[in-house]
């Protein structure tokens, strides 16, 4: 009985081993075409390297009319942005709609839950008029100033069924100790929500980080371009395209999204395992 159990646990393991080599099979050939000539990325799927070549990386360093850097620097201004935004905005809300009483609450949580299902798309058209009257284009404005009003309702509600399973017995005692609304949510509340919070930061590091359309609206001088669409500037419909520069700097862009995950994994796995299923 018990080979049988071990006989079934392998074939499982082989199974697992084997999904997970072919969804990685694209990255690992992306890293792979990124160290082959040009002209032989696309002759054969493999991922064995005869010729290789590290120059793809300081050539795609230096194609582009400013240096990668300060496209990688871009990006990571938009992304601390974003996240010191949804942090703050988001948690206030969640509070709000979690702890206080207010008339129409229920109604405004409802409408809130109801943005979760609009496209970009919908939205993308009356903001540009707003931005663009405003004269934020060509601004980081349109990319950050959003996040500081709540607008990711996702992490709303991710926080607010956080705070729903922290005791009210909590914030009774708090209050008993002199404690006003603002300081149960900045002495009780937010130390515990620091899984959620965590969840937040990877999310929002990862989404924003690989946003291109909401980039490429607002973004239209060269110098103020974030890595995606950074990476689309490598494709040129009139000239041949340096492919292998561009493989470079592809993985160039996913070394900062696989340490995000590598290093908040357990955050997050904590963080959806104690939300949303309450």
């Amino acid at each position: 009985m018990r080979t049988e159990l071990n006989l079934k646990s392998v074939l499982i393991h082989l199974l697992l081993v084997a999904a997970a080599l072919v969804m990685l099979y694209p990255v690992i050939w992306m890293v792979v075409s990124s160290l082959r000539p040009g002209n032989e990325i696309f002759r054969e799927p493999g991922i064995l390297v005869r010729d290789l070549r590290i120059s793809n990386y300081r050539t795609g360093w230096n194609a582009l009319t400013e240096p990668f850097t300060r496209y990688l620097l871009n990006s990571a201004v938009v992304v601390l942005g974003a996240i010191l935004g949804n942090l703050v905005s988001c948690s206030m809300a969640a509070y709000a709609f979690a702890r206080l009483e207010f008339t129409g609450k229920r109604f405004w949580f409802a409408i809130m839950l109801v943005t979760i299902m609009l496209p970009i798309h919908v939205v993308i058209v009356p903001q540009y008029i707003l931005f663009s009257q405003a004269g934020w284009i060509n601004t980081f404005l349109p990319l950050v100033v959003p996040k500081l009003l709540a607008t990711d309702a996702f992490f709303v509600f991710l926080m607010v069924q956080f705070i729903r399973g922290i005791p009210r017995e909590l914030d009774e005692a708090a209050r008993i100790d002199g404690c006003g609304r603002a300081g149960i949510f900045l002495r009780v509340i937010l130390p515990l929500m620091v899984p959620a919070l965590a969840t937040t930061t990877i999310f929002t590091f990862i989404w924003t980080w690989n946003d291109f359309f909401s980039q490429l609206i607002y973004l239209t001088d060269p110098k103020m371009y974030t890595v995606p669409v950074a990476l689309r500037s490598f494709v040129d419909a009139t000239a041949s395209t340096n492919w292998g520069s561009m493989f470079a700097m592809s993985v160039v862009s996913l070394v900062p999204v696989f340490l995000a995950f590598l290093l908040g994994q357990r955050y997050l796995v904590k963080g959806i395992a104690t939300t949303g299923i309450k």
